[in-house]
């Protein structure tokens, strides 16, 4: 059984706000797991060691909100293929891994490809993050997720359901096909050229039959949603996340506190589109962004100051919203209020638990996965540390980038 042990670096385990000095840790490098943890001088025997030089170690970034289908330049939305979308996802895949993100869930993929390179990569390791799939999400006819039209016009991204019976049998086909996470389109986006970000669009009682199936099957569930009135249904209706939540209403934060529903903000993925994509994106995009934009940053901040459990996402694939740019949602974060550690917390653990994947995610403890990531600078001083584009990156013990 070969060992290797990594010494002489400074530890951001993810679990305190705190940086130790002289660490050192012993990696299985079958398993791909660590085995021990320690400070000072080590003792432990091993088959390779590396000296990290002083250098600070932290762990791998968990983003529970990307879309590895999209291509964040082109924006293309209508009559994709298969091949295309697969493409770029194995593209999106590599440079996520590359900026940092060991474990990904992906909110939302036309033809299911997440499913379906999860699956795949078992007997055909391809470089990038774990994936936590949800496949196709779920929206109303005309709602925020009916669009991408496949070669013979259908429909290939969103399950289009219009009832808590339509809902119950989308669940369904989404867990038949392997899906670990059900996206719901809760109220209208950015994005999409038929709503505003303040419609409600799954009505609650749809909203409800899709947390009562999906628990059922142990599956998590997160809500698109924007708009107050589409928050307060995602949060009575019992979802584990909601994603963006741009006008969050103090007495929801309230309400996701008492329930313990998480908050992704994907801060970035409003920011980039006013500042990038002027004459570059249909003005009804850059009319909604830079609408709520302020507002977005305000109700995010009351909620994390309020102590709503944090989650990590970039909706990285979004306009201008690069996988390579993740860590920027870091900075972000603090600019609404985070300290370095709740963001970096929410980058670990935080995410990680909302995935129900803590017990190998998350921290660098003993029993879980050796994904870190290697900086010159301290994070805990100052999260844009991750943004360092020469760091090391390891996964599952062994050094990617």
């Amino acid at each position: 059984m070969a060992t290797t042990l990594y010494k002489n670096f400074n530890l951001f385990d993810g679990t305190e706000d705190k940086v130790t000095d002289n660490a050192w840790f012993l990696v299985n490098d079958e398993t791909g797991r660590l085995e021990k943890v320690g400070t000072g001088k080590s003792r432990e025997e091993a088959d390779k060691t590396v000296d990290l030089n002083n250098q600070y170690v932290m762990p791998g970034l968990v983003d529970a909100h990307t879309h590895i289908m999209m291509n964040a330049f082109t924006n293309k939305l209508y009559y994709l293929t298969e091949t295309e979308l697969t493409l770029q996802a194995l593209e999106n895949l590599r440079e996520g891994l590359k900026a940092g993100l060991t474990l990904v869930r992906d909110c939302g993929a036309a033809f299911n490809v997440d499913v379906k390179l999860q699956k795949y990569r078992k007997d055909h390791p391809f470089d990038g993050p774990e994936i936590v799939p949800s496949g196709r999400p779920m929206s109303m006819t005309g709602g925020h997720g009916d669009f991408v039209e496949g070669e013979n016009g259908e429909t290939t991204w969103g399950y289009l359901v219009d009832s808590p019976d339509e809902m119950r049998h989308a669940v369904r086909c989404a867990f038949k096909v392997g899906a670990k996470n059900v996206k719901l389109m809760a109220t209208g986006g950015v994005m999409s050229a038929t709503d505003q970000v303040d419609d409600t669009e799954l009505s609650l009682e749809e909203l409800q039959m899709a947390v009562k199936e999906a628990h059922s099957k142990h599956m998590t569930v997160c809500a698109h949603a924007e708009g107050d009135r589409g928050i307060h249904n995602a949060v009575v209706a019992g979802v584990d996340s909601v994603e963006h939540g741009c006008y969050v209403r103090d007495e929801d934060i309230e309400l996701m506190k008492e329930k313990g529903t998480y908050l992704t903000p994907t801060l970035i993925a409003g920011y980039t589109i006013p500042k990038y994509g002027e004459g570059k994106l249909p003005q009804y995009m850059l009319d909604k962004a830079n609408a709520f934009l302020d507002d977005f940053f305000e109700h995010v901040g009351k909620a994390i100051k309020a102590g709503v459990k944090l989650s990590f996402g970039t909706d990285s694939g979004t306009p201008f919203n690069p996988f390579r740019d993740a860590p920027v949602e870091l900075s972000l974060m603090v600019k609404a209020g985070a300290t370095n550690f709740q963001a970096l917390q929410a980058a670990g653990m935080g995410s990680a638990t909302l995935l129900r994947m803590e017990k190998d995610y998350g921290s660098l403890q003993e029993g879980k996965f050796a994904d870190f990531l290697v900086l010159k600078n301290n994070p805990l001083e100052d999260v844009a540390a991750v943004q360092q584009e020469d760091k090391q990156v390891y996964q599952h013990g062994e050094r990617k980038f």
